[in-house]
Parts: C-alpha cells; structure tokens; sequence
C-alpha cells in the first residue's frame, strides 16, 4: 500500500502564495489548477480558502482602496476567485464549518445592475458567510419573504441609480414595521452614509470589501465604533 507523503510547511506555504498570486493577477486558471493541487494533496479546503484566496483578495481590496486597481480589475480577480471557490465549495458544504451569518442580498425593485451586488455576495460568502442571492428588480416582499425563510441575519441592498435608491426606505421601514431581527446594509454609486443614516439603516459599505467589514461588525464579529447604530 503506497503512502502520500505528506507536503512540507514551505511548499504548503509557496502554493498558498502562488494562489494568493494567481488571485491578484485574476489568472483564473492558474488559481483552479492550485487549488486542485493542494485539494489532492489533503490541505484543508478552509485553509486554502482563508490562507489563499482570502489573502489574495485583501490584497486586491488594499489595492482598490489605494486606487492602485480599479473596478475592472477587481471584477477579473473576483472571477478568478469565484471559479476557485466553486471547487472547494462542496468540500466546504460537506464539513461542519459554521457559517458566520446569513445575509439576503439583492439589487432593488426598478435596478437591474448587478455587477457590484455580485462581488458584494461572492466576498461574503467566500468570508465565511451564507449568502442568499436574489438578484435584481428586487421587491420588498421578496425582500421580507427571503428575510423570514432564511432567518437572516443582515439584509444587503444595493442600487445603482438614484430614481432606485430610494426604495431601500421602503424596505428599511417594512422590516422595522414588522419587528424583524435583522440589520440592514446599503450601498451602491449614489448611496452614502449619510444616506444610509437619513433612511434608518444600520449600515453602508462603499465597496465589497468594506461590506464584509461592516457585515462582521453588525454581527458582533468584529468591534468598533464605526457602525451607523
């Protein structure tokens, strides 16, 4: 009977980077071939999550912040991100790993941009969360009803346009109006903070990865003074 040999610290540690790399780089297929790699060689698929590409995309999102990168090269290491997930996905599904939290997440009625709400999502759920994805033109029943059946723990909103941002209000109000125990996020272009506030909810992210910040916040994961609420 044959017997793997177990990888050593620094190769472990090279692949991981060279993941991180590939991430950064958005080289997709390069990011899928070492994350097969170190699947094969028995690394645990949240190490390879939180050791590779997590640290692949901070590092974009540092990045993105210091307008080093823009918007469409964030896009490409999300993809390349995104593809690498979907493999360990079933590795991480099938473990007892506890999600951090579930968060609803759409695009409001009347907005059919996606782009940003889908980086949003893909970085929750690639920190740790469960993210429950309806998509665009999104109603606040849709809203609610998604709230109640996942029993959610923060609700995500985005808009794209100001004749749609003012419908997060509704929702907003709905939630409070029914007493559900859920913290609301916005963002999108024309949201602020100080619009975020006007409206009543408990938090607003500019980009993806203020939005795992501020999720992580809102559920006690995190501390700091920095939340609307």
């Amino acid at each position: 009977m044959s017997v793997r040999k177990a990888i050593s610290a620094a190769a472990l540690e090279h692949l991981l980077s060279e993941l991180a790399v590939a991430v950064i780089e958005g080289n997709d297929e390069k990011s899928m071939e070492l994350t097969n790699t170190l699947l094969n060689k028995n690394i645990a698929p949240k190490n390879i999550l939180n050791k590779g590409l997590v640290v692949g995309m901070n590092e974009v999102g540092r990045r993105f912040r210091d307008n080093i990168i823009y918007v469409p090269e964030v896009f490409i290491s999300a993809r390349a991100m995104k593809r690498s997930l979907a493999l360990l996905k079933p590795y991480l599904e099938s473990s007892d790993i506890e999600a951090e939290g579930t968060c609803v997440i759409g695009t409001v009625k009347g907005d059919i941009h996606d782009v940003g709400k889908n980086i949003v999502a893909m970085m929750l759920s690639s920190s740790g969360f469960k993210v429950v994805d309806l998509g665009i033109d999104v109603s606040v029943d849709k809203f609610i009803g998604a709230v109640i059946k996942e029993k959610a723990d923060i609700v995500g909103m985005s808009a794209l346009l100001t004749t749609t941002m003012g419908y997060m209000s509704i929702i907003v109000e709905r939630i409070k109006s029914e007493g559900l125990p859920v913290k609301t996020m916005v963002g999108g272009a024309p949201v602020s903070q100080k619009f975020a506030k006007e409206i009543g909810a408990n938090s607003y992210a500019s980009n993806a990865f203020q939005a795992v910040k501020e999720a992580r916040l809102l559920l006690g994961l995190d501390s700091s003074d920095q939340s609307l609420t």
